[in-house]
């Protein structure tokens, strides 16, 4: 009966995930969805869930002992459990997990300059595969257009971004698109952060580079304008144990008077071995 008195306490459809399936994947949902029941395990409680969702807003209601309490993440690490079974994690706000479509048209996005084109982004995307269970960085956010098409594919993103301004797109597209993103307003810390499973660095800065591939997440993702910064992103790379592969696009488009003129990047991945 413990799920079906947290569903009713959600007040909203919930997803269920077993953390006997592990805690990064359970972590991950409870960081993407606005709902979510994790039914617990051995060496897998309130306060593991508590300490994964420190920089999330999230509230968290503990089934224990065949009562329902209700924390904030920081003091279900605290807190003294007797005998927990399952937790709801909430979000104040219901995100939306849109399956619909992919590579959204770059007007879709409020931005200073440009975003990464949708012809590259499609390709980005399905290099980076996004999905629920998974925790995506977008370093070097820009206005979050990756980030927030990743959140839209069900996965759990933060993005990264030391320009104030550009965060604050990154919110407003996030919430233009239904969903959420964690935004550090902050030079990359990589020891402040939960580990991910993938990296999109979004300008090809080698110190950037570097630190995300000690990070060992299974892939990682680069796109630089500079054809200077190629190699020595690839190289970075693979010094890390990445297979690297890499395309260089010009996806110029169709327009009543001709072809629109492109700027060409370069996509570098890494795949771990």
């Amino acid at each position: 009966m413990t799920v079906e008195k947290l569903l009713e306490a959600a007040g909203r459809p919930a997803e269920i995930v077993d953390a006997a399936d592990g805690l990064r994947p359970a972590l991950n949902v409870c960081r993407a969805r606005s709902a979510v029941i994790v039914k617990l395990a051995d060496g897998i409680g309130p306060a593991e869930i508590g300490a994964g969702l420190a920089g999330w807003r999230r509230t968290l209601t503990v089934a224990d002992s065949g009562e329902l309490t209700t924390v904030d993440p920081r003091d279900a690490v605290t807190r003294r459990w007797t005998a927990p079974d399952a937790v709801l994690c909430l979000a104040d706000n219901e995100f939306l997990t849109s399956r619909d479509g992919w590579a959204l048209p770059d007007e879709e996005f409020a931005s200073r300059s440009h975003v990464l084109g949708a012809e590259v982004r499609a390709f980005v995307l399905a290099r980076l595969a996004p999905r629920p269970g998974v925790l995506v960085w977008d370093v070097l956010a820009g206005s979050g257009a990756v980030a927030v098409e990743c959140a839209r594919l069900g996965a759990a993103v933060l993005a990264v971004e030391p320009d104030p301004v550009q965060c604050v797109r990154i919110i407003a597209n996030a919430s233009a698109h239904g969903v959420d993103v964690r935004v550090e307003e902050a030079e990359l810390d990589t020891a402040s952060l939960p580990r991910p499973d993938a990296v999109f660095v979004g300008r090809g800065q080698l110190a950037e580079v570097k630190a995300c591939a000690a990070v060992s997440a299974r892939r990682v993702v680069v796109v630089t304008e500079s054809v200077d910064e190629i190699v020595p992103a690839r190289d970075a790379l693979q010094a890390a144990g990445y297979e690297v592969e890499g395309v260089h696009w010009t996806a110029s488009r169709l327009l009543d008077s001709g072809f629109a003129p492109a700027v060409p990047v370069t996509v570098l991945w890494g795949s771990k071995k």
